[in-house]
């Protein structure tokens, strides 16, 4: 019971802070150039996320051969620039990240 408390109290705490704003900003036009700059957000919130496991494990930067994640991060970015398919680049990055352990026991 408490896990469902603890769940219900922070899905209201969400949507208190959310639903005022979404309210207001709904009934104005907004310019040009904040839906450029919200286009940004995605690619900006997953650098954040991504970066730190794949160039600093254990929180010391680490740019070695050993470093399956950033080996599979690289083949993944190549994957990505070159075919522009998003599961391609998963599959790819991913098969890369785990032979890469498989191989050298990283």
């Amino acid at each position: 019971m408490n896990e469902f408390l603890l769940i219900a109290g922070m899905a209201a705490a969400t949507m208190a802070t959310r639903i005022p704003v979404l309210m207001l900003l709904s009934r104005r036009q907004l310019p040009e150039g904040v839906f450029r700059a919200l286009r940004y957000v995605p690619p900006a919130v997953l650098s954040a996320i991504i970066f730190p496991m794949v160039l600093r494990p254990g929180g010391e930067w680490h740019f070695g051969l050993d470093n399956a994640a950033l080996i599979g991060s690289l083949v993944a970015a190549v994957v990505a620039w070159r075919s522009r398919n998003l599961l391609l680049t998963i599959v790819v990055g991913m098969a890369t990240l785990w032979i890469w352990r498989l191989l050298f026991g990283v």
